[in-house]
């Protein structure tokens, strides 16, 4: 089973939209996907997110067993603690609604990010 967040804003969910940046998003949507198909979606609120503090959406998706994540942008730092924690980190810096991203993981088509695609952090 894979367990996939999204960082999101307001309520989140399926419907919902993606978050620009991932650290100060409102909420992760978590979708469980199991043979290819979404067995469960649930919201883990974010928590607070201070300067410096781009480590604690790491720990909070770790504890909540993610092992997968997909963002618009996300910078070096968090990058190398989501992959020291055991969680892939997928891109897709076009679409803001949830669900076609989430359709396209499943079906494989999202690519994990790259070294050279990390942002200096901040606004994006």
């Amino acid at each position: 089973m894979v367990r996939l967040a999204i960082p999101s804003e307001g309520q989140g969910g399926l419907d919902g939209m993606r978050a620009g940046h991932f650290g100060h998003c409102d909420v992760f949507t978590c979708i469980d996907v199991e043979d290819g198909q979404i067995k469960q979606v649930s919201i883990l609120p974010n928590q607070e997110h201070v300067q410096g503090g781009c480590m604690v959406p790491v720990t909070l998706l770790a504890q909540a067993g993610v092992n997968a994540l997909v963002v618009g942008g996300i910078g070096m730092r968090p990058l190398m603690g989501f992959r020291q924690v055991g969680i892939e980190v997928y891109h897709d810096g076009v679409r803001p609604e949830i669900r076609p991203v989430v359709e396209d993981f499943i079906a494989g088509n999202l690519p994990k990010i790259a070294d050279n695609q990390v942002c200096g952090g901040g606004g994006h």
